[in-house]
């Protein structure tokens, strides 16, 4: 059976925009190791649904597409966003 890990997408690092963070990512857990391919040296596996990302509005919606494809499935809870306040002052203590 497979195992689908339910999360909410984190803000990027690379950008200060918040987009697209509000969606719940669905990923598979992978079934099997990864190999190296002998001829290219490349790492897979014969798992293909690795390659599948689905996106849903809220967790419940992703839940129940879970248990209707008869799936497990496991919410990681989106990380408390806090707040650095902190003054332009701070920098030259």
């Amino acid at each position: 059976m497979a195992i689908a890990r339910i999360f909410q997408r984190p803000k990027n690092a690379m950008q200060s925009g918040k987009a697209r963070t509000d969606l719940w990512q669905l990923e598979f857990e992978p079934s099997e190791a990864k190999h190296p391919d002998p001829l290219t040296g490349w790492a897979g596996s014969g798992d293909t649904r690795e390659q599948l990302r689905l996106f849903f509005p809220n967790a419940e919606a992703a839940v129940a597409w879970c248990e209707r494809e008869g799936h497990e499935s496991v919410v990681v809870p989106a990380p408390q966003k806090t707040l650095k306040l902190q003054a332009y002052a701070d920098n030259f203590r």
